[in-house]
């Protein structure tokens, strides 16, 4: 009995424990200060780690990505070149304040396209965006709302802009998730690279200044000259762009690669010297911070190779057993915690292309999708396909054409035709033939009544007085042998 007590005691106190127990975290969030972030796969935009991603902030000069990008596109579309000069509007300047970014450019200065860009990206210029909005659109009204517009298309849900440069405004403001969506399309572009990338760009005299202008990038990161000092550089880190105002505090958006590693982090809302009583800059001390947790506890792992069915599914007409393997198009490469083992992955939501479905089909068309979920969170949609061409069943496509063939309307009218075409014929053959018989039994009632008149000519022939001078006379013989001919012409006639 005490054996049972103390057993009984023993499991009371281990399922005490293992409900006291914190839970194990297979992987420890980091630690960081800004208010809004979020941390993505360069290569698939999945987020891997996010704060208040969605909250709308002021974006402060991380709006001038948005200005860029539209001229770049501008670029390309042939509306504008490079080596365009600008003359600065009268309001290029309008709602800076005195500590505001510029990179002293007064109306009437003229500059290349672009040197403005430069201004703009590399010095953080809010009167350089002005000066292209204008140029490109007409005036800066109208230039905003090519922003808006632009960035409604990327699926920006949570956006809206009020000024080209960032410049506070309440009506000015955005969010962690939408300006990854903004980013990824701007670094899409190799000049835009270029022009975030570059350390120092030199703008040459102006017709307003003598001197040359020399700018140099606010990215820590990239930039051991930088406003923010030299303690901030970071090995593999590329662009994109700072920004600071009292309303958005610290911003950063900048990307990094290790390892074949490729990390985009936005970083929104942080603390600083001239917003806190800190002594460094916290927009980058948590960039760094979220850079060193991604690269420490991800990497690419393969989920799914093109050698993996995931569907069977029915082709019409094929060959064989008229069934085809629906396989991923490529390997499917996913940045993961490097821990993962594979066993919470699931490929959900397959749809298939039914239409598509029809013999014959090339191998590596795409015939439909799926969605990859790792722990019940959703990563990728991919493309499946057959990796075998498939052949048509010769058999099985006459059948099909000869059962198309049949069931369509003009079949079925010529088969009604033909009916009514033998009906016909077959009413005419019956017909034919009772008028045949009628004949015919006319024919021998009229060889009948011949034969009797002759019959009764022999009569009265043999009754008549044997007289030497009484016989038929030429008339009655005459008479004779005309009705005589007559029945014979009628038959042959008809038997003609």
């Amino acid at each position: 009995m005490k054996k049972i007590r103390l057993t009984a005691f023993v499991l009371i106190i281990c399922t005490v424990l293992c409900l006291t127990a914190p839970a194990a975290s297979a992987l420890d969030e980091p630690s960081v200060v800004a208010h809004s972030v979020v941390v993505a796969d360069m290569k698939s935009d999945h987020i891997i780690y996010s704060k208040n991603m969605n909250e709308k902030v002021a974006p402060a000069s991380l709006t001038k990505i948005m200005t860029i990008l539209i001229t770049i596109e501008a670029l390309e579309a042939g509306e504008c070149a490079l080596s365009d000069v600008i003359t600065a509007q009268d309001d290029c300047r309008i709602g800076m304040e005195s500590d505001s970014s510029t990179s002293d450019i007064y109306p009437g200065e003229q500059m290349r396209l672009e040197d403005l860009m430069y201004c703009a990206m590399l010095d953080s210029a809010n009167e350089a965006c002005n000066i292209i909005g204008t140029y490109l659109s007409g005036s800066i009204s109208a230039f905003v709302q090519r922003m808006n517009d632009r960035a409604a298309g990327l699926g920006c849900v949570n956006t809206h802009f009020a000024n080209t440069n960032g410049l506070t405004d309440p009506d000015h403001y955005s969010t962690a998730y939408d300006f990854l969506l903004i980013t990824r399309e701007a670094i899409g572009h190799d000049l835009f690279m270029t022009i975030c990338n570059t350390i120092s760009h030199t703008v040459p005299p102006t017709n307003k200044t003598a001197e040359a202008r020399t700018l140099d990038s606010t990215n820590a990161l990239i930039c051991s000259d930088s406003m923010y000092g030299s303690g901030y550089l970071y090995e593999g880190a590329a662009g994109v762009k700072t920004g600071y105002t009292r309303a958005a505090g610290y911003c950063l958006i900048s990307t990094a690669t290790r390892n074949d590693v490729g990390i985009i982090c936005i970083v929104m809302g942080s603390t600083g010297v001239l917003n806190s009583d800190r002594e460094d800059y916290g927009h980058f001390v948590d960039t760094i911070v979220l850079y060193n947790w991604a690269f420490s506890n991800f990497g690419y792992s393969t989920v799914l190779t093109t050698s993996d069915g995931i569907k069977k599914a029915t082709v019409d007409l094929a060959a064989g057993d008229g069934t085809v393997i629906l396989r991923p198009q490529s390997d499917v490469t996913l940045l993961l915690p490097k821990d993962f083992d594979g066993t919470d992955m699931s490929v959900t939501n397959i749809r298939v292309n039914e239409d598509d479905l029809v013999a014959p089909i090339a191998s590596g068309t795409v015939l439909g999708t799926a969605d990859i979920y790792i722990d019940g969170e959703y990563y990728e949609t991919i493309n499946l396909v057959n990796n075998l061409s498939i052949e048509v069943s010769r058999n099985e496509l006459l059948r099909r054409q000869f059962k198309n063939v049949t069931s369509s309307i003009w079949f079925k009218l010529g088969i009604i035709l033909f009916g009514i075409i033998i009906a016909c014929y077959i009413f005419l053959v019956i017909r034919y033939r009772r008028l045949r018989k009628q004949q015919i039994r006319e024919q021998r009632l009229a060889e009948i009544r011949r034969r009797k008149r002759v019959e009764e000519y022999q009569r009265q022939a043999r009754s008549a007085p044997q007289e030497p001078t009484q016989r038929f006379s030429d008339r009655d013989m005459q008479e004779y042998m005309r009705v005589y001919w007559d029945e014979q012409n009628d038959d042959d006639r008809y038997r003609g």
